[in-house]
């Protein structure tokens, strides 16, 4: 009896498992079993591995010997074709076409096309992650995707284009030629269209609007939920694409998750490198609950809430989305992380986004507010519009902004503030969060626990009686209030107050309810 072990990894949506990959090949009935809760794609790896090593003249042990390839630890789901290379060379290691010593410390990730040539797969960056925490120290990938394996300090990564040139570098032989890799997706003749489009904007293209500007700012600062409710053509859409603009570089943790969560869908570009800009996703309000959240037909796939992770998520038009949708974002506003149950598997990746909705007064959006001849919405339409925009999502959203159509005349000689002289601001408030939670696993004010902010952070004993008059008057629930301490601290970090007091709880409270700002905000703002 011969018996060899490579290693792969398994992915449970963002997160990785190593999994021992046993090969053993012994007298018996001839046959090749895979066993260790395999899916259908993996089991088709049976006859992927087989005529791989064949026409790779390489000796196939399933002619004349029983070999059963166990997937350890056995009750953990594994799907995907992933696992072809791992588990071929287990098989070449135990028939002695490969040192069984040479596997060791090592991972292996590839699919397998029958001529025994490698084939990119989805995820390379998270399985190299979770291997690299379990002490893997080399790990073959298929040749377009050593970049991106190579993101991962400390770890040899080996880029190959087939079967024969693993098994070449296993022996320490010569890597014979074989034909390059054809990567996962094409080129980018789309990229116009993507984030490079909002490279371009600026807080300086926006007149006036001081009011929603520096809510804006407060909201970038602490990483705030926020709604932008007004009519047709007042600068809803144009404020949420100036966001990531005043936003900080990613922190290295938020650059390598974020970058994992794009290898998992398949969108990740390595000749990019990790990411470093906080991303901008704005998905259709037709769109699915699977492609928001996450979710699919067979492999989980992470929405666009999870791509946003770090940035921002702008849902225009919100109350057209689908019920499941609106209904489904309760955890990630809260959470800051989203689940997908589907049968036995639950799959949890990190969305821990800025979101930012936009709607209009009503569902045809010609109202200006009240009553407008041009309204032509029905009383059940208002109503049920309405109803979507007063339901739990909203006692979710941390900032609300109410903006008008009113017009602004552009004059030369008032210089309007840059996206960097706001981001300047930013940067230093998130420095302050960063120093004063840097015991905690939050990074900013708007993922700050309220147990922990009662006890450890509270505002002035004045600016806490402020809060708890609005809600003895019915004006704040107590999930209001907990929105209103945070966004007192990040006032307070704006402005560099050591702890919030009435000044910053009355800000607070006018960003929470939305009324209007104190008028030396919007003053100072209007230069």
């Amino acid at each position: 009896m011969a018996v060899a072990t490579a290693h792969c990894v398994a992915l449970s949506g963002a997160v990785g498992h190593l999994v021992d990959v046993q090969a053993d090949v012994s007298p018996g009935q001839v046959g090749t079993t895979l066993v260790g809760r395999v899916d259908s794609a993996l089991n088709e790896g049976r006859d992927r591995v087989r005529m791989a090593i064949e026409n790779s003249d390489l000796a196939w042990a399933g002619t004349t010997k029983r070999v059963t390839v166990l997937l350890s630890p056995a009750d953990l789901p594994k799907s995907g074709a992933h696992f072809d290379l791992a588990i071929a060379v287990a098989i070449l290691a135990a028939t002695g076409e490969v040192d069984p010593r040479a596997l060791e410390s090592t991972a292996f990730i590839g699919e397998l096309a029958l001529d025994g040539g490698l084939r990119s797969v989805h995820g390379v960056l998270p399985m190299v992650l979770a291997a690299s925490k379990r002490e893997i120290q080399h790990v073959f990938v298929p040749e377009p995707q050593a970049r991106e394996a190579s993101m991962v300090p400390g770890m040899t990564v080996l880029g190959l284009r087939s079967l024969r040139q693993v098994v070449a570098a296993l022996t320490d032989s010569e890597v014979p030629e074989a034909p390059p890799v054809p990567p996962l997706s094409g080129g980018r003749f789309l990229a116009w269209r993507g984030a490079e489009r909002l490279e371009e904007v600026d807080m300086a293209d926006l007149v006036g609007l001081e009011d929603a500007k520096y809510a804006v700012e407060v909201a970038a600062a602490g990483g705030h939920h926020m709604l932008l409710d007004g009519p047709k053509g007042c600068g809803k859409t144009s404020i949420a694409e100036r966001i990531p603009s005043i936003m900080p570089d990613l922190t290295t943790s938020e650059s390598v998750e974020l970058t994992a969560i794009r290898s998992l869908a398949g969108a990740l570009d390595p000749a990019l490198g990790m990411a470093t800009r906080p991303p901008f996703s704005a998905p259709h309000h037709d769109a699915s609950k699977a492609s928001v959240v996450g979710g699919g037909s067979g492999r989980v796939r992470p929405g666009l809430i999870s791509l946003a992770h770090g940035g921002v998520l702008f849902m225009d038009e919100f109350p057209l989305f689908r019920t499941d949708v609106i209904e489904a974002l309760r955890e990630p506003l809260e959470n800051g992380d989203i689940t997908v149950a589907r049968g036995e598997e639950a799959v949890t990746m990190p969305a821990r986004s800025m979101v930012v909705l936009a709607a209009n007064p009503c569902a045809c959006g010609n109202s200006t507010g009240g009553k407008s001849p041009e309204c032509t919405c029905t009383p059940v339409q208002r109503r049920d519009y309405d109803l979507r925009m007063r339901g739990p999502i909203a006692d979710r959203i941390d900032v609300v902004r109410h903006l008008t159509a009113a017009r602004f005349t552009y004059d030369p000689l008032v210089v309007q503030e840059t996206s960097a002289a706001v981001r300047e601001r930013v940067t230093e408030a998130r420095r302050r969060q960063a120093l004063r939670y840097a015991e905690h696993d939050w990074r900013l004010n708007g993922q700050a626990p309220s147990a922990a902010l009662r006890e450890r952070w509270p505002m002035t004993r004045e600016a806490q009686k402020a809060v708890d008059h609005e809600i003895g008057q019915g004006r704040l629930s107590r999930r209001g209030a907990v929105k209103v301490h945070r966004l007192a601290w990040t006032v307070a970090d704006l402005r560099g107050a050591p702890i919030p007091g009435t000044y910053e709880a009355s800000v607070a409270l006018s960003l929470r309810q939305g009324h209007a700002l104190p008028t030396a905000i919007v003053s100072e703002r209007a230069g």
